[in-house]
């Protein structure tokens, strides 16, 4: 029976608690709210707050976090973290950081910087700035023989004039790392012949006697070899005997200049004064000789590397009546790199200051590009090394002299360009040359140059070596023509034969001698002379001096051709004015006709012996107006001849018109 009590007892509670809702707990008989936020494991989880409602509860996100609406455990939801720098966009001003941390951002001004409240964080709104920190404030920061240099956020270290690294680096960071060093401790050979010491304002070369620094203290000492240039200048020819003697001076100068502190040398000066130097070369008795043609240009390329590292700008441009120069000068601790470019008028010159400095650094590189203006005309020949057959070849562009410091430019790593503008635009075909001194005594060549590219206005040169250069047109000749051969031998054989009739007819027949007959006999004589030696030398070019005698001769005869000519017209003159005294002295037929061609011939001969004889016929050069010494006394004589003419003609035409006056008033 008490079992019985007791089951019915159980089942009545169960009954009971059975009976209360969700959210709800039995507590003494009662349904009361069950807290479910008091559980010792946060039911909403770490980042997010429990709110208890009655016979429910809700969770809510911390501020800061994800997502912002109210959730309860069965909804699996965990709060995330709002990354405020980057959905927030947060600005935290220059020089200033945001960072996200748990439920919030924190600013934090960048390395180098410090806020300006004095806290190590801050958010937007504060008015808190970033200001630059000035690490240098710390002596001690880049040790010695080192200044330090701030930057915005930072700072480095240089080291002081006359020191630097090892490592070769300009500046630094680190001085426990990095020590500054003397350069003379560094590099013994700094100096070159010359010794190191530390000044003021840097590293200075004593220069020893024999070696130079160019008057730049800070260069390495090279020699100079003057004593080559003494034993020169006595054995140049006198052309160039000023030139020598300015190069000599100048170099003993700055070989006795063993003094940083000195620099005795102006180079403004010297320039001028040996673009002078060419001038009067170039303009006074100086004549195309390849042997002295060649001198002349070693000297010049040594005169600007002697000039180059004495200039204290970057750049000189001179110009001078005969020549243009361009120089310039790199100077620096480390090598220069990169392209180099120099032009004078007609030509540019492209290369590296790699190529200028070469294998040895001396502290500067320099390069220059010399053109002169009209060295071409003397030039235009020594072409004898150049291969091509029925090839005429003539200089159509400025000749220039290239050249840098660097010392060994015989067979260059990265070969030059050079840009020629064309002095006759001409469709021809053009090649590149250089002066090549080793061939007997001087000529065109080239060999290590070759064309890029041309057109009728330039051509563009690459070359493997530095000399003097220019650009020559190749004019290719048209052969004789058979048929006008012919017709010339031909012809002139039957003039010589009418010719020698007539010199017979005139001389042998007395019963017509007069004076005109004897201007008729010298006329055909010289004609005769002149047709023959053109029939059988016009083209007899194999000995230059025999091809120049029978041009001269030509030149001669046929000059007394005209002469006789001018005299018969003068005859006929007299013989209208003078009608009875028409006699002249046959001395002085003599004078004009034989003596007036021979002074013109004589003078012209004086003036330029090499205008007679060309490449293919005895004749005259017409190439550098040399033909006028034949054209001009030609001219006159058919000038003078035409007024003759003129005057005899009015004279006759007078004299019928006072005829016919006449003869009207007798009719009268």
């Amino acid at each position: 029976m008490k079992l019985v009590c007791l089951l019915i007892l159980a089942l009545t509670e169960s009954v009971l608690t059975q009976t209360c809702a969700p959210g709800y707990k039995q507590m003494k008989r009662k349904c009361v709210d069950e807290i479910e936020c008091d559980f010792d494991n946060p039911i909403c989880g770490d980042d997010a707050d429990c709110f208890n409602t009655e016979g429910s509860y809700y969770c809510h996100c911390h501020k800061g976090f994800k997502p912002p609406g109210n959730f309860t455990a069965n909804d699996s939801i965990k709060c995330q973290d709002i990354n405020e720098c980057l959905e927030n966009s947060i600005d935290c001003g220059p020089n200033a950081q945001c960072l996200n941390v748990d439920g919030s951002y924190a600013c934090v001004c960048n390395m180098g910087y410090y806020p300006s409240n004095g806290t190590d964080t801050f958010i937007v709104g504060q008015w808190v700035q970033c200001i630059d920190r000035n690490e240098c404030q710390d002596s001690d920061l880049c040790g010695k023989n080192a200044s330090c240099h701030n930057t915005p956020g930072n700072y480095y270290c240089t080291c002081a004039p006359g020191f630097r690294l090892k490592s070769g680096r300009t500046n630094f960071t680190d001085a426990t790392s990095e020590i500054c060093e003397s350069v003379c401790d560094i590099d013994a050979s700094i100096c070159g012949g010359g010794s190191c010491k530390i000044g003021k304002d840097g590293h200075e070369c004593v220069c020893k006697s024999g070696f130079t620094n160019y008057g730049h203290k800070e260069t390495k000492c090279t020699e100079l070899m003057c004593n080559n240039f003494i034993r020169d200048s006595s054995q140049a020819p006198p052309e160039l005997t000023e030139i020598l003697s300015l190069m000599t001076n100048s170099c003993l100068l700055l070989n006795e200049s063993n003094s940083v502190n000195k620099n005795q040398v102006n180079a403004e000066a010297l320039l001028e004064a040996f673009l002078d130097a060419i001038d009067k070369l170039l303009s006074g008795s100086f004549q195309a000789d390849n042997r002295k043609v060649s001198a002349m240009f070693g000297i010049v390329e040594y005169m600007l590397k002697l000039i180059g590292p004495l200039l204290n700008n970057n750049q000189t441009r001179r110009s001078s009546i005969k020549t243009e120069v361009e120089l310039l000068v790199n100077r620096g601790v480390s090598p220069p790199e990169g392209p180099l470019n120099i032009s004078t008028d007609g030509t540019q010159f492209i290369s590296h200051w790699e190529t200028a400095t070469g294998k040895t650094y001396l502290g500067f590189s320099t390069a220059a590009l010399l053109g002169y203006k009209s060295l071409e005309k003397s030039l235009n020949s020594y072409f004898d090394h150049l291969k091509g057959e029925n090839i005429h070849y003539k200089i159509n562009s400025k000749v220039v002299t290239a050249t840098v410091s660097n010392t060994e430019t015989n067979q260059l790593e990265k070969p030059i360009t050079l840009t020629f503008s064309h002095l006759k635009r001409l469709n021809e075909s053009h090649i590149c040359v250089f002066w090549d001194p080793e061939l007997n005594g001087g000529a065109w060549s080239t060999l290590g140059c070759t064309k890029v590219n041309s057109n009728d206005v330039e051509t563009v040169c690459s070359c493997e070596h530095l000399s003097t250069f220019a650009v020559l047109m190749a004019l290719y000749d048209i052969g004789d023509i058979y048929e006008l051969h012919l017709i010339t031998y031909v012809g002139l054989s039957l003039s010589l034969i009418c010719l020698l009739i007539c010199i017979a007819t005139f001389y042998l027949v007395r019963s017509i001698q007069s004076t005109r007959n004897t201007i008729h006999l010298h006329l055909c004589i010289t004609l005769f002379i002149a047709y023959f030696i053109f029939l059988v030398g016009i083209t007899r070019t194999e000995n230059k001096v025999g091809c120049a005698i029978v041009a001269g001769t030509l030149h001669y005869f046929f000059l007394a051709a005209f002469c006789w000519m001018c005299l018969e017209g003068v005859q006929l003159f007299r013989m209208v004015v003078l009608v009875f005294n028409t006699t002249v002295r046959h001395i002085y037929l003599i004078a004009a006709g034989y003596g007036v061609p021979a002074v013109i011939v004589a003078v012209s001969a004086i003036v330029n012996s090499k205008g007679y004889g060309t490449t293919h016929h005895c004749w005259l050069n017409i190439e550098d107006g040399f033909i006028w010494s034949f054209y001009g006394p030609l001219c006159i004589i058919i000038v003078v001849s035409m007024l003759d003419t003129v005057y005899k003609k009015g004279l006759k035409v007078r004299n019928v018109f006072k005829s016919t006056v006449f003869s009207s008033t007798n009719g009268q």
